[in-house]
């Protein structure tokens, strides 16, 4: 059983933790993007430029997504296809997207889309600013992740 690490890269903020975690048990990752990113040279990771089209990276990833894939994603919707392919998906702050909590992170995904759409003028913000604490956490849920695929 091989399992494989994607990276949604673009914006992701934890590529040095995974390549950690990814080296520490020889797990393949596969850092996928619109654009070139630096990634650590090493024979497990791999870098996918992918072109600029609207979500050609996020179509890379959910085409690829199976039972013994872990993806490391903000994008909900990205989450969404990468579970109903099997996947194990992980947010940047550690928190898993499960066939259970998917349904609730989409509503408030709807939700907040409307509310930015019809604010004029006031500030509706974004997520949270991302801490150690986050970093953190993602650390652990990856590691507990893929020692879980291993187990099978």
């Amino acid at each position: 059983m091989t399992i494989t690490i994607y990276i949604d890269a673009d914006a992701c903020p934890v590529r040095e933790e995974t390549y950690k975690v990814a080296l520490r048990h020889n797990v393949s990752v596969v850092v996928v993007s619109n654009s070139y990113l630096r990634v650590l040279a090493h024979p497990i990771i791999k870098r996918v430029v992918v072109d600029d089209n609207f979500d050609a990276a996020d179509d890379y990833i959910a085409e690829r997504a199976s039972a013994n894939n872990i993806v490391i994603t903000a994008d909900i919707l990205l989450a969404e296809r990468c579970l109903n392919g099997g996947a194990v998906v992980i947010a940047p702050n550690g928190k898993p997207f499960t066939n259970d909590s998917i349904g609730s992170a989409m509503a408030v995904r709807a939700i907040m889309a409307d509310l930015r759409a019809g604010a004029v003028s006031e500030n509706i913000g974004g997520p949270p600013p991302f801490t150690s604490a986050d970093r953190s956490k993602f650390l652990q849920a990856l590691h507990e992740s893929v020692v879980r695929l291993k187990r099978g």
